[in-house]
Parts: structure tokens; C-alpha cells; sequence
């Protein structure tokens, strides 16, 4: 399985890495969309942790999740991706999945070196929406 198509079809809980409460931020835009298209989205935010975000509780860490989370997509700059994919290791994340503009080539191998697909520089969103028209 390598098709974003399959992958948004098969995987339906999601972390949401650099959630934020600024309704207008495109994580936040596109976290209400993946919500209100049958995801389950837990936002991630170590500075809001315990808050709420689009009627759901932040978690700091992916690791502090305590539902399976089967995709980790990442709204944070490139270089952090890699202590993501490792998180993404230690709680058995199906699939790493990096934001437009976001690539990062030693978490692609960390990734896909412990069978995790990987995902860079793709919208959720954008690619959920190919597939409903």
C-alpha cells in the first residue's frame, strides 16, 4: 500500500503534530476538515497540552496518546521531523506523513527502515479531497 488514496481510506486516527487554537492556521483548518470527514484527530502541542483544540484535548507528546494513532501528520519545520519519526516508532505509527513543504530525508529513512510508510510534502486535505470528486 503506498497511494495516499489508500493510506486516507484505511487509516481513520490521527495525531495532529503543532495543532494550534488559531482557527485560521491551516493545521487547524485542515484538522476541523479531517474531523468532520470521519478521522479521529488528537492535536498535539506541547504548549497547549490539557487545553482543548476543535473540541478535542491536546496532548505534549504523541507518546502520551493513549489510543492507537495510525498516522502522524506534521505541521512542524523539517528539522524536527526526525525526533517525530521516532516517536512514530516507539508507539507503532502505521504511517509518517509530513505537510507541504515539509521533507526531511534521515526521518524518511528512520520511517521506512521500521515499516513505516512514509509521507512528505503533501496536504491531508488536498489529497482527501482528490478522492471524493
Amino acid at each position: 500500500m503506498s497511494s495516499t488514496k489508500e493510506i486516507l481510506s484505511k487509516f481513520k486516527n490521527i495525531a495532529l503534530v503543532g495543532a494550534s487554537k488559531d482557527l485560521s492556521k491551516t493545521s487547524s483548518i485542515v484538522m476541523n476538515y479531517l474531523q468532520n470527514s470521519g478521522f479521529k484527530v488528537y492535536p498535539v502541542n506541547p504548549s497547549m497540552k490539557g487545553q482543548e483544540i476543535l473540541g478535542e484535548k491536546v496532548f505534549g507528546t504523541i507518546s502520551e496518546i493513549r489510543s492507537p494513532v495510525e498516522i502522524i501528520n506534521v505541521f512542524r519545520p523539517s528539522n524536527e521531523t526526525i525526533e517525530i519519526a521516532k516517536e512514530a516508532v516507539k508507539i507503532g505509527a502505521k504511517v509518517l506523513w509530513l505537510q507541504l513543504d515539509i521533507k526531511n530525508t534521515e526521518a524518511k529513512k528512520i520511517a521506512e527502515s521500521n515499516n513505516i510508510l512514509y509521507v512528505e510534502n503533501k496536504c491531508t486535505k488536498i489529497e482527501f479531497e482528490k478522492y471524493l470528486t
